[in-house]
């Protein structure tokens, strides 16, 4: 089957022209973060959800909110903490004295965006049934089923810090993210921005460049990127040297690895690369996008071993090695 790749090229550059006015808007509040505010894009884009782990004050938060400012969404920040009832998330049934009758009375995570913060401050009740929602993309209250409006994103921000009185997300719902994003400091001239525009006492506002239906209409677009089966197979000796590191010649990794990363790694890994080739305007995907997203499709799906916390050496190293060693097409 051949494939016009000049013509998905121009339908992507024209489609994706959007994307900067994004950026621009986005960026009036933002200074730097441009990693963190483009991994969001490719939330949006792919229909995945986000796990965001980092120091307090990286403006997680308002990236998350003013990307929703820019796309006309509705945004819900939810603070997680120990005594938060899935009721508290969800919704619940309120009685009412003049009917005689219930009536649902609907949660905060009936919006577009939510942003889940400190996800790991709540115990696993309210962790569930955000990620039954996160899976399903719906809601049972009582016996009635509510769908979700799409778009539909969860970001989830956790905080490396303090550990203490925390219930750490178990492996297999940390996989329901598409991707982890590891937000770090911003550079000296970034923050000098930062203090200079936060301390000038006017507040920045933000247009609305981008409706819902654009956004759902570009995730349509996004499938139809071009990639090669050469990258396709890429993909996979990727992921599967994570479960077999000794069969690609990285017999070294094998005892620091006790879990390699599961099947939604290689289908999100290839998502998330067409997203990433849309985002640079570009009608096909090249090993280049692999390696630009790999780290973050795969930090968080793949468990290391004893030996390997012993030796100082995280899921983030095993990562980096695998990438830089399998050979790109």
């Amino acid at each position: 089957m051949s494939v016009d790749i000049q013509a998905i090229n121009e339908k992507i550059q024209r489609e994706s022209a959007f994307v900067e006015t994004v950026n621009a808007e986005v960026h009036k509040v933002i200074v730097g973060q441009t990693y963190m505010v483009e991994r969001l894009l490719i939330g949006l884009l792919c229909n995945g959800h986000i796990l965001l782990e980092g120091v307090p004050g990286l403006a997680k938060t308002l990236a998350v909110k003013t990307l929703s400012s820019v796309i006309q969404t509705k945004f819900q920040r939810i603070q997680f903490t120990p005594d938060l009832l899935p009721a508290d998330l969800l919704g619940t049934l309120i009685y009412n004295q003049k009917t005689g009758e219930f009536s649902v009375r609907k949660g905060p995570i009936f919006s577009n965006l939510i942003l889940a913060d400190e996800i790991n401050r709540s115990p696993a009740k309210v962790q569930s049934a955000l990620l039954e929602a996160m899976q399903e993309r719906q809601i049972t209250i009582s016996d009635h089923t509510y769908k979700l409006e799409e778009p539909f994103l969860v970001m989830a921000t956790q905080n490396p810090i303090e550990q203490e009185g925390t219930y750490p997300l178990p492996e297999a719902q940390v996989d329901r993210f598409m991707l982890k994003l590891s937000i770090s400091y911003p550079k000296k001239d970034e923050e000098l921005e930062i203090m200079q525009r936060m301390t000038s006492g006017q507040s920045i506002e933000v247009k609305a460049v981008v409706s819902p239906k654009d956004i759902l209409k570009a995730r349509e677009v996004v499938h139809e990127v071009y990639m090669d089966e050469k990258i396709d197979r890429y993909i996979i000796d990727i992921v599967f040297a994570t479960r077999n590191a000794e069969e690609y010649g990285l017999k070294d990794l094998s005892p620091l690895i006790a879990y390699g990363a599961s099947p939604r790694a290689s289908i999100n890994l290839k998502l998330a690369a067409k997203a990433h080739a849309f985002l640079r305007r570009r009608g096909y995907v090249t090993p280049e996008d692999i390696k630009a997203i790999g780290l973050d499709v795969l930090r968080h799906r793949i468990i290391v071993t004893y030996e390997a916390e012993a030796e100082n050496v995280n899921a983030e190293d095993i990562v980096r090695r695998v990438l830089n060693h399998i050979e790109v097409p």
